[in-house]
């Protein structure tokens, strides 16, 4: 099998709104309003952890359905910190992307946590965007 092009255009207009049409999909990235923004949708770095978030999901329910694992529920929690000082252009010394993103996940399964572990491990191992961002940022997983 080749690869295959996954293609996202967005657009900013007047204010803060980032817009796209994605697959017949309306997506909105915005700024909070205290930020100047008028709030109608997530930051970029918010969909960005969501988008690790959903890619695992995803990943875990193809892995379970291939297993046979009755897999009821994940909730995929994901943190990552990040100085704030480089992205509205202050100096620092720390780089502008996350420092470290954490992903901890809560499997409903009939698993014991020792195969929940090797469950998560493989899942993020087949994800594509947690390989992406591990390769060039610290990714750090763990069950909750």
């Amino acid at each position: 099998m080749g690869l295959k092009t996954i293609s996202v255009t967005a657009n900013m207009a007047a204010g803060w709104a980032i817009n796209a049409d994605i697959r017949d999909h309306k997506v909105v990235i915005d700024q909070p309003q205290a930020g100047g923004g008028t709030n109608e949708g997530p930051t970029p770095l918010e969909f960005f952890l969501f988008s690790i978030a959903g890619c695992i999901g995803t990943i875990g329910r193809i892995a379970a359905s291939q297993k046979r694992i009755e897999l009821r529920s994940m909730e995929i929690k994901v943190d990552a910190d990040l100085n704030p000082m480089g992205l509205m252009g202050k100096a620092t010394d720390d780089r502008v992307g996350f420092q470290q993103i954490r992903v901890m996940a809560e499997i409903d399964a009939d698993l014991t946590d020792d195969e929940k572990k090797a469950f998560l491990d493989e899942v993020c191992d087949r994800c594509p965007l947690h390989d992406n961002v591990k390769l060039a940022t610290e990714v750090v997983h763990s069950l909750s």
